[in-house]
């Protein structure tokens, strides 16, 4: 099945703590986070005596029925949402991972890239670890196994050795952690429930759809406890912490009806939008938005240009997965299956497209021509993020150089490519302008696809350079 996206997101984290319902309200939570996600999912409950998982491949409707809810019997579970990048894909790499020890059992789930796990792998190795799946989660679990004292001091104590990108559920059979890296890649919040229990998810959309109210993100570098109904939180190391959220999840990952850092996703698309015309505006007759993503970069165009928008493009909801081939005339057309252009809107019109990204270049290209073959006389392709040049190692599918079509090709040369009639990538400063950060925060942007200054260390990964 085709994508129409090019980007994919690693996956999504939810736990709950003090609710008696606990894994049907992570299942609500997990619906809500499928955007993250579409491989696949799993729920882990505590009864406080025991932990008990279900997971599988495929969407969360599909991995679980009713029933396997009903079984899920506990007041505390996480819950996850996967699309394989680091360790690939099969049933083995699904997450939560349940590890069974003479000291109890626990379950951890995982949110971004660790870009050291395989030396920490190798390590792992040598003094007789054992592991059952490629996913650089179980290095997690074998790190904590392996480290002294008490539990909270086992988990810092291996959280420091982790480099990287992390949102980090660990569940015990009597509380829950909710960790965040030091850099603060990848978003966690937390939320309260009516009742007192409370939520933790990757975006804050899983808090309303759970009738949570937001309390605050949980700060780089913080791990967060709850147990006996208490939350308790410290920093789990004493090394510099950054704020370096990760760009692509304003620009793209993020639902526009979640809240990162406090500030509204869709609010920084359509300012992004906005940025984009102060920075290259062309005569047209209409602005459109390819769904979903970039609906709020295209509005926010359209204000500051003072030309309409228009639903130019309608995005199919219900291709979804399946086990039916496509023919090959469906498949050389590929994108036609999730995406059609209204001839009746586009034909003999100037047409301005906005998107959130240029990756491969594949589907730009087939949606060019989609417009054009719908009678569109000029396709004007604005983007809503900066040329896309770097692998991201931090939980992003853009793990090589070679793969990235802006890393080969010039605006120009990319131009001609899909068959534009223009093409232009707003600037990282446009960006940058685009997320207004409250001024208490120190909060910054991680822009490394863009411009190559990683966050940290590579390791073993090596980038090309001109």
């Amino acid at each position: 099945m085709y994508d129409l996206k090019e980007l994919h997101e690693e996956c999504g984290v939810f736990g709950i703590a003090n609710h008696k319902d606990a894994a049907q309200i992570c299942y609500y939570g997990l619906h809500s986070l499928q955007h993250r996600g579409q491989e696949a999912a799993g729920i882990l409950v505590s009864n406080q005596h025991k932990l008990t998982v279900h997971k599988g491949e495929g969407l969360v409707t599909e991995v679980f029925n009713a029933s396997q809810i009903q079984a899920l019997s506990g007041d505390m579970a996480i819950g996850h949402v996967r699309y394989s990048t680091a360790g690939g894909g099969g049933i083995a790499n699904v997450q939560p991972f349940l590890f069974r020890t003479m000291q109890g059992d626990l379950g951890i789930c995982h949110n971004g890239n660790i870009v050291n796990a395989n030396l920490l792998k190798y390590e792992l190795e040598i003094q007789g670890s054992i592991f059952s799946s490629s996913s650089d989660t179980e290095v997690i679990g074998h790190l904590i196994k392996r480290q002294n004292g008490r539990m909270i001091e086992r988990i810092c104590q291996a959280l420091q050795r982790l480099d990287g990108a992390f949102a980090l559920l660990i569940m015990l059979e009597d509380r829950l952690y909710a960790v965040r890296d030091k850099y603060g890649l990848r978003p966690l919040s937390i939320g309260q429930l009516p009742n007192g229990g409370y939520v933790f998810a990757s975006e804050t959309c899983a808090l309303d759809i759970v009738g949570a109210k937001f309390l605050r993100d949980i700060e780089p570098g913080e791990i967060v406890r709850v147990k006996d109904g208490k939350l308790l939180s410290m920093l789990y190391t004493d090394e510099p912490i950054q704020d370096k959220i990760c760009a692509m999840e304003y620009i793209y990952f993020s639902r526009p009806d979640s809240d990162l850092d406090g500030i509204n996703v869709h609010t920084t698309r359509k300012l992004a939008g906005k940025q984009l015309y102060q920075e290259s505006h062309v005569d047209a007759d209409i602005v459109i938005g390819v769904p979903d993503s970039s609906i709020s970069a295209a509005i926010g165009y359209s204000e500051a240009a003072g030309i309409p928008y228009e639903m130019g493009l309608i995005k199919n909801k219900y291709v979804g997965r399946t086990f039916i081939q496509p023919t090959q005339e469906l498949r050389s057309q590929g994108v036609r299956m999730k995406l059609s252009a209204v001839s009746s809107i586009v034909n003999n019109k100037r047409v301005i497209m906005i998107d959130d990204s240029i990756v491969r270049g594949t589907t730009s290209k087939r949606i060019v021509k989609l417009l054009k073959d719908a009678g569109a006389k000029e396709v004007h392709v604005r983007i809503a993020s900066p040329a896309i040049k770097y692998p991201c190692f931090y939980g992003v599918d853009t793990s090589t150089q070679s793969e990235l079509i802006s890393h080969k090709m010039d605006v120009h040369e990319l131009c001609q490519y899909i068959g534009a009639d223009s093409l232009y990538f707003i600037s990282e400063e446009g960006i940058k302008k685009s997320i207004h950060f409250k001024k208490e925060h120190t909060c910054d942007l991680c822009m490394a696809c863009f411009n190559g200054h990683y966050v940290t260390s590579l390791y073993e990964n090596e980038v090309e350079r001109d």
